[in-house]
């Protein structure tokens, strides 16, 4: 039933907010340059890895030896826009269209992270990853990154479709009034953060 719901929802969405679609292409395109899209490797369902997909949000700037510079010199006041409105997750929509996520789920995080999650940590791994997810609609970024995810394991261990649900609406309330909003997304900001300071801040316990 879960996945029934997924590709009901997920093409109605597509649907719906076509128009928006392009029009954020449109947008992107003309401020960013192409490609439109961005790429990026994210564990999903057991650790399998699959190409995650958003709109950029950032422009292509790299140092002197051509190595991309930090996401604070490549973010633009638009891309800021796009992350803190969420209309750069939309692509998202294809991948549970393609089975790759869910609507509602742990939201997935670099591939990098892996080898630093507790066996707890790693139960978030036991559905699909999702759009959106219960540490999405219980604080977002002002959360840490622990308490979001025990609320990943807590999902994975009470989830029901009435809970996916639930998320669904509650995650349009946030959307519309930015609550829990104080910074670009963190899970999308994420890549900024190499292993060793993830270990050294003990964002998470070995």
């Amino acid at each position: 039933m879960k996945r029934l719901i997924d590709i009901i929802v997920a093409l109605t969405a597509l649907l719906i907010l076509s128009p928006v679609f392009i029009l954020v292409a449109f947008k992107v395109r003309k401020n960013l340059g192409s490609p439109i899209f961005f790429y990026q490797e994210r564990p999903g369902k057991n650790g399998t890895l699959f190409k995650m997909i958003k709109f950029r949000s950032m422009r292509d700037a790299v140092d002197k030896d051509g190595n991309p510079l930090p996401d604070k010199f490549r973010i633009t006041s638009f891309g800021q826009k796009l992350r803190s409105t969420s209309l750069d997750e939309m692509p998202q929509l294809i991948n549970v269209l393609k089975g790759d996520m869910s609507v509602v789920g742990p939201r997935p995080q670099m591939k990098e992270f892996l080898e630093h999650y507790t066996a707890e940590q790693m139960r978030r791994h036991e559905v699909k990853p999702g759009m959106t997810g219960l540490a999405q609609v219980s604080g977002r970024n002002n959360l840490s990154w622990e308490e979001k995810f025990e609320l990943d394991v807590q999902y994975v261990e009470q989830h029901t479709v009435w809970l996916d649900f639930k998320i669904m609406f509650k995650t349009a309330k946030v959307m519309l009034t930015q609550e829990g909003i104080n910074a670009p997304d963190q899970e999308v900001g994420a890549a900024r953060f190499s292993s060793k300071s993830i270990t050294d801040t003990k964002l998470f316990k070995k």
